[in-house]
């Protein structure tokens, strides 16, 4: 059985017609595959671009506080959008918003490979940044509408193949570079798979379109309270995503004193099982709720840190950041899922509040990092972001809808 009652929030014109209820368990997961190639896309396009940064950086003769400057220009990019992202999508349909963010986030990467100096370099990430939060807003928004078709949470494992993505992206990257292409042309390739992903794909999209908010009364709108509760826990969840992202490698190389390449295996680590947990998530979360696992992960995020703080080796600091990467994994998506189906609110404008809250999190939570970590020393710092991790717990216990 296919549980299709929140189809009853969308306009009878959105074309999300009876031929869904009827359809054969097997065209399901061929809807679900195509909606997982775009935020595969998604995923290789970033994953792309950070790949060249040190290429770059060094054909642009960048210093490291230049290219710091520099590299800001996507998450300005992203806020810039974050107050449009959700209203365009109602507007204009997740289906139609998503195709066009995603070729002009793809066209975005190939510029980038164009850039001959540094404030071209900084304007094309804006827009990088830009058609990022577009694409990222409706692309959750088509995977909120496909979960609605099964009868089982596949939120997570659609941000599993965006982590897939990643580590793809990277492998691309080392054969670019070792058949010396240019940062251009590696783009131009990786823009052309994307977008041929694509076109194979777009016929499987979910085709609708939301009832509009009512209009209320003008003035200051208090903020729904059940999306502003979510958005605080994703703000803690991507404050520990980003701190791993941005320090986890000086972590390993100035506290733990890894030699050489090894500074590299906690990054790693925590990868491997960030994406490893996505893709397992969707079963526990089946099997045991969505509260009890975000709950669980949120004492998994605490315990791997403080680990990593009172055990400052390699093997336990390795064993601590996977640790991380699986309490993160399902959190962000737990909470888009829940926030997708919020009754009164479409779809993709709850996906905007919850990820504009939790993004500042994940913008926040690194300079907080090195401003303590300059203050009382960088395990301490860690020891700060441990605390999120029972924040998450006990928040999580407070969501009335989790399950």
């Amino acid at each position: 059985m296919i549980d299709l009652n929140f189809l009853g929030r969308f306009k009878g014109k959105g074309k999300y017609k009876k031929s869904y209820r009827e359809a054969k368990a097997s065209y399901l997961n061929r809807i679900r595959l195509g909606v997982g190639s775009f935020y595969f896309g998604m995923g290789l396009c970033f994953a792309s671009w950070a790949s060249r940064i040190p290429d770059i950086k060094t054909s642009l003769h960048l210093s490291e506080a230049t290219l710091g400057s520099i590299l800001f220009a996507v998450p300005v990019g992203q806020l810039a959008m974050m107050p449009f992202s959700g209203k365009i999508v109602t507007r204009f349909g997740s289906h139609r918003t998503l195709v066009f963010a995603i070729i002009m986030y793809a066209i975005s990467l190939t510029n980038l490979g164009l850039a001959p100096n540094p404030w071209l370099l900084a304007l094309g990430l804006f827009f990088f940044g830009v058609f990022g939060n577009l694409s990222n807003i409706s692309v959750n928004t088509q995977g909120v509408y496909t979960e609605g078709l099964f009868k089982r949470t596949i939120m997570s494992s659609f941000h599993g193949m965006w982590s897939l993505a990643g580590f793809t992206g990277a492998f691309v990257g080392l054969g670019m570079l070792a058949l010396k292409l240019t940062p251009f042309q590696h783009f131009a390739i990786v823009g052309i798979l994307v977008l041929s992903l694509i076109s194979f794909n777009i016929k499987y999209l979910i085709i609708a379109v939301e009832k509009p908010q009512p209009k209320k009364e003008k003035g200051f709108r208090k903020p729904d309270k059940m999306l502003l509760w979510l958005g605080v826990i994703g703000f803690c969840c991507m404050a520990s995503e980003g701190v791993m992202f941005d320090w986890s490698g000086v972590y390993f190389k100035d506290v733990v004193k890894a030699p050489g390449p090894l500074a590299i295996l906690g990054y790693t680590s925590f990868m491997i099982m960030m994406a490893s947990g996505r893709f397992l998530g969707d079963r526990f979360i089946q099997k045991f709720g969505r509260k009890k696992v975000m709950q669980i992960s949120g004492v998994v995020i605490s315990s791997g840190l403080f680990t990593a703080v009172f055990f400052p080796l390699l093997i336990p600091c390795t064993i601590a950041f996977m640790f991380v990467g699986l309490g993160v994994s399902t959190i962000i998506p737990t909470l888009y899922s829940i926030a997708g189906k919020h009754p009164e609110i479409p779809t993709g404008e709850a996906l905007t509040a919850v990820s504009s809250v939790s993004f500042l999190g994940f913008l926040m939570g690194p300079p907080i990092i090195g401003y303590i970590a300059e203050a009382f020393g960088l395990q301490f710092s860690f020891a700060f972001i441990g605390i999120f991790g029972v924040f998450i717990s006990f928040m999580v216990s407070k969501i009335k809808t989790a399950e």
